[in-house]
């Protein structure tokens, strides 16, 4: 990051705290919620809001015995969001300040930029139940990854997120949403790049496609909780979310489609999820499904020696979790995830077992979060992990 867009940081920063001691709502803030205001003509709404994670995690390393540690931030951010000439025609910008939110391992496809834009999209509600959406924003793949990295129940998301979440690409979306009865039916759509975010060089392969349907029999959760970790409404009645999501990337040319290394061939991708949430009382338990095939082709690249040189992630996984609330606000939880790379890639299979303990202070806005970890791989020693972090949303 150079030192003008620093500077130009900072600046935008001070101009809009300054404006929103000015704004029309700005006595309806609060803790958690952001500054927000509204133009004098209501022509546009602005809420500006930052957050940090500070993390420390510690692993056991089998080779040598030692206890390997860090401290670090986590991730950093700056997200504004709002309406503009209508409300309508809403937007939210999100920023990644921390060294893990913006490091490229790929400068040559990035303009030799850091990765700062999370998100920069406009969602036009052109009908009633219908949104379109242009720009660069999470994919409707699985519930875990559309999440937010606030709101996770553990102190960071799973094994099979890591590898198989289809994360953000930039292009358009068509989401919509109706009612039968009480039952909540969603179905939303996806043409994008296909080589995730930030991209400025030429599309290398073809778009990825990607389509989702959501069911809710029992009706809508409080405070959109289906993408909330632990339930921290309380639901007084049982709630059930089930979904499906399927993404296709046409001749895909990073190892995990939108995510992974820029490969020397390609391949089209197929991606399937499955994921359910529940919440009752305190009580919340998520489980997730990810397959992902290439059906036309080898998935390792070799060199001339037939030996493997790069390959495509392709496999399987499956996670649940559950957890309890307690009326102190103090929640336990539990996590297993096994995944199951195809042999062909060489890749090991890993099961991981977690326990975390979480004290919302003030919701997932002012939280402290720690979990340990098994980590189980065939042929090896088992690993520990250990992770303390405090997140703080404004």
């Amino acid at each position: 990051m150079n030192k003008h867009f620093k500077r130009a940081g900072w600046v935008l920063l001070f101009f809009l705290a300054a404006q929103a001691t000015h704004g029309q709502s700005i006595n309806d803030s609060r803790f958690g919620k952001g500054l927000q205001f509204v133009a004098a003509d209501s022509s546009f709404a602005l809420k500006f809001s930052t957050r940090f994670q500070v993390l420390y995690q510690g692993i056991q390393n089998p080779a040598t015995d030692n206890w390997d540690d860090r401290l670090l931030i986590r991730r950093a951010r700056l997200k504004f969001e709002g309406f503009a000439y209508s409300p309508k025609l809403t937007y939210k910008i999100e920023l990644g300040l921390s060294n893990s939110d913006i490091g490229s391992d790929i400068p040559d496809k990035t303009n030799n930029a850091d990765n700062v834009i999370l998100d920069a999209v406009a969602r036009w509600n052109f009908a009633p139940g219908l949104e379109l959406w242009a720009g660069q924003t999470k994919l409707p793949g699985n519930r875990e990854r559309v999440v937010s990295s606030q709101k996770m129940q553990f102190v960071d998301r799973s094994l099979l997120n890591s590898q198989f979440n289809l994360d953000r690409d930039v292009g358009l979306q068509l989401h919509h949403q109706h009612q039968v009865g009480n039952m909540v039916l969603r179905e939303s759509g996806a043409i994008s790049m296909g080589e995730g975010r930030d991209i400025t060089v030429n599309n290398a392969g073809g778009y990825a496609y990607t389509a989702r349907v959501e069911l809710l029999p029992f009706g809508e959760f409080r405070g959109d909780g289906d993408y909330v970790g632990g339930d921290l409404e309380r639901e007084q009645t049982p709630k059930l979310a089930l979904a499906a999501s399927y993404d296709f990337n046409d001749n895909a040319s990073r190892a995990r489609g939108q995510l992974g290394d820029f490969l020397t061939a390609e391949r089209d991708l197929s991606t399937v999820f499955v994921d359910a949430m529940f919440k009752y009382r305190g009580f919340s338990s998520m489980a997730e499904y990810a397959n992902r095939r290439a059906p036309d082709g080898p998935v390792v690249l070799r060199d001339e020696s037939d030996a493997v040189e790069e390959t495509f992630v392709t496999g399987n996984a499956f996670n649940i979790q559950a957890g309890y609330l307690l009326p102190s606000n103090w929640e336990v939880a539990g996590r297993y995830t096994t995944f199951n790379p195809e042999n062909e890639t060489g890749i090991r299979a890993q099961e991981q077992y977690t326990l975390g303990v979480s004290k919302y202070i003030v919701g997932h806005s002012l939280k402290v979060q720690s979990d340990v970890t098994l980590q189980d791989q065939p042929g090896r020693d088992n690993t520990y992990q250990f992770r303390l972090q405090m997140e703080l949303s404004l």
